[in-house]
């Protein structure tokens, strides 16, 4: 085995992000999971009541799932009659997605633990610093951009 070390002289961005996401997301998954549903669902629910009625393609831009991965969630989120699935008048091929009123009923009932973590954090980290946090992330995002194949299937 080579004992030379390596040529890694940077931290881990890519881990720390992760790390950072689990620190976060922990405190969130017990919410979701009582009510029954995935990550990726709340992401679709999310984005849906953040921006209305979306197209699928949309929604994955959103959310960072690939087609397929969509695909399977929003079938199973179709079948809990958490969101609805229409094709456009105007070009059958494509499809509107939007949230169901069971779907809106199930978000507002999730709303007061969801805020509730979220004074939690703030209260943890500092309201300030989650400010500057969220600042941040919209700058690296902003300057960075997207890279549309990245979906790590969560």
């Amino acid at each position: 085995m080579d004992s030379k070390p390596l040529d890694l002289v940077h931290r881990n961005l890519p881990l720390l992000f992760l790390q950072a996401r689990e620190s976060v997301f922990a405190r969130f998954r017990p919410i979701l999971n009582m009510a029954g549903l995935t990550e990726q669902q709340w992401r679709v629910v999310r984005a849906l009541l953040d921006h209305g009625p979306l197209e699928p393609r949309q929604i994955g831009d959103i959310c960072r799932l690939s087609s397929p991965s969509l695909a399977g969630i929003l079938a199973r989120m179709d079948d809990l009659g958490l969101v609805l699935r229409e094709r456009l008048e105007n070009d059958q091929r494509r499809v509107r997605v939007s949230v169901t009123p069971k779907g809106k009923a199930l978000a507002a009932s999730l709303a007061p633990t969801i805020e509730a973590t979220y004074r939690e954090l703030e209260n943890q980290l500092g309201v300030e610093f989650i400010a500057h946090l969220y600042a941040t992330l919209d700058e690296v995002i902003a300057k960075l951009g997207t890279a549309p194949d990245s979906d790590d299937g969560s």
